[in-house]
């Protein structure tokens, strides 16, 4: 591996695999980290291209061996795997076990379907309908986590019969056939690997993929030595220019400032955690420059900017229906989901808002900026920090206060975000003509008096769908709740997000009134007006 002049690494080391990648197997495809081939279709399916899933390329994916008969004569079969990404679901907390089976065998649409905790005491029917992207097998064979794929019964009957020829062999067999397949893998995965080597041209580490060096040059004709005219936005970061590469394609250069309060570690950081992070709801690290005193990240263009130039904006927030919103809503979500949970180890981003979400040419978000977000184990619920560095309004309680942080931290900063979106308010800066709450207050007292409605933005009286609304502001209710152990995690916000109109969802408590009764009243901080840092003392890290 490289290393830059500066004496710091920018190869991706974060401890990550494969499977970690979206998507890894394609539509109907299976990731297993532990095993050769690392790729397999699930039961009942069959690769779409046997060609390019003999040379290790599976993006294509798998499809149905045999067509669904949808008429009382399907059956499941149990697989043991994380729950698909959440692209065509349906859940409904008011159904058994036995009710959600049949619901989903009526269905040709229905691929799977499941039964999620959503809380205490409460589980539901989760149905994915169309393909399932994004599975994974989960390490162990102990996990408790499983989803019921939808086949016909002559395909489970396929597999039944082939389940008991697995059974027959004795122990002689057994050992042999084990080392025959070794050898044989052996053999076959290096012919592939020669075949496939050939096919592309070169050999490629895709474990030990640097990013991509850009050189200052290439860079500064690209933004026309960053000419303010090409200047798009600005954060705690530094300054954000348009660019355009020799080959047409469009980027995002973010320029580290030498006034910023974030440096060195913080650019590190970003470069580390995202270079390898895919999925369609978090923007695409392209690469970086580190050529003299310059730090630069080069993020792939999105030509609509970000949500807050919409939501707050008196005329664009027109463009944002309510069907828009609701689908950027559930794309956050789907994004947040899978820093928390998709990913091998926990990844929170704290400093989620509407600044953050950069929306592409079809208004589709993706979440951005992730210089202050942090990898903590699996088993790690709570981090501490002695130096907070976030944004007055979207901060959780515990971690403005105490430097406490967790992916309820997060989960928090989505309530607001959810609530902005909402309203098509800022929870900082928030006024109204009785009261000097915040939007979390305003929000809450409509809650409790039944007028939740009123919190929605006026312009979407036009395109809302009420029963959509209400949850909406249910949900964010629930995730800006004072306390962390109240608040759900994101599996719980999708699934309730998606619920079925009359769902059962528990009723809020309080939300966390850290910013003070009035809204006027501006905390007192050096930090540019973006980002804000609160140094917290006689703290212990844990």
């Amino acid at each position: 591996m490289n290393e830059s002049k500066n004496g710091w690494n920018l190869a991706y080391t974060a401890p990550r695999d494969s499977c970690d990648n979206y998507a890894q197997c394609g539509p109907n495809g299976i990731c297993r980290i532990s095993k050769i081939p690392v790729c397999k279709c699930l039961k009942g399916f069959t690769p779409r291209s046997q060609q390019d899933w003999d040379l290790q390329d599976w993006s294509g994916g798998s499809i149905r061996t045999r067509p669904l008969n949808c008429q009382n004569r399907d059956g499941f079969v149990k697989v043991g795997a994380n729950f698909p990404d959440m692209l065509q679901f349906q859940l409904n907390t008011s159904m058994s076990l036995n009710e959600c089976q049949t619901q989903c065998s009526k269905s040709c649409s229905c691929t799977a379907y499941a039964t999620p905790l959503i809380s205490d005491g409460v589980s539901g029917c989760l149905m994915w309908f169309g393909d399932l992207i994004d599975i994974r097998e989960p390490p162990g064979a102990d996990s408790n986590i499983n989803i019921d794929i939808h086949l016909p019964v002559s395909e489970l009957e396929s597999i039944n019969d082939l389940d008991k020829k697995k059974k027959r062999p004795t122990k002689l067999i057994f050992i042999l056939t084990t080392v025959g397949v070794l050898i044989s893998g052996l053999i076959l995965g290096g012919t592939l690997l020669k075949i496939r080597l050939t096919r592309q041209g070169e050999v490629q580490n895709t474990e030990d993929l640097e990013l991509p060096l850009f050189d200052l040059a290439t860079l500064s004709a690209a933004t026309v030595n960053f000419s303010s005219e090409n200047m798009i936005g600005e954060g705690g970061f530094g300054p954000v220019y348009l660019g355009n590469l020799s080959d047409g394609q469009g980027i995002a250069v973010k320029r580290l400032s030498k006034t910023s309060r974030q440096g060195l570690e913080e650019f590190k950081n970003e470069v580390n955690l995202i270079a390898k992070l895919q999925h369609r709801n978090l923007v695409r690290l392209l690469g970086c420059c580190t050529q003299g005193e310059e730090r630069m990240l080069i993020y792939e263009f999105m030509q609509n900017k970000s949500l807050d130039n919409f939501i707050f904006d008196q005329d664009r927030r027109t463009i944002l229906s309510w069907p828009k919103r609701f689908d950027i809503i559930m794309g956050i979500a789907r994004g947040l989901l899978y820093l928390h949970h998709d990913s091998r180890l926990k990844i929170i981003h704290r400093d989620l808002k509407t600044s953050n979400i950069l929306l592409d040419e079809n208004l589709n978000p993706k979440i951005s900026d992730f210089g202050l977000a942090r990898i903590v184990g699996g088993d790690q619920g709570t981090a501490r920090t002695k130096r907070v560095i976030g944004t007055y309004g979207y901060m959780a309680p515990e971690y403005a206060f105490d430097g406490k942080f967790c992916v309820k931290s997060d989960v928090f900063s989505m309530g607001v975000v959810l609530l902005e979106i909402v309203s098509g308010k800022k929870n900082r800066g928030f006024s109204h003509m009785n009261h000097s709450h915040n939007l979390l207050e305003h929000a809450w007292l409509l809650w409790k008096e039944d007028k939740a409605l009123e919190l929605m933005d006026e312009c979407l009286k036009d395109s809302f769908v009420e029963c959509q609304v209400k949850r909406c502001i249910h949900v964010g209710l629930l995730c800006v709740q004072k306390y962390t152990e109240d608040r759900p995690v994101m599996s719980s916000v999708l699934f309730m997000l998606g619920s079925e109109e009359g769902a059962n969802l528990p009723d809020p408590k309080e939300p966390g009134f850290f910013m003070g009764g009035s809204s006027s009243n501006e905390e007192t901080s050096k930090a540019d007006p973006n980002t804000n840092t609160v140094t917290v003392t006689d703290l212990e890290a844990r």
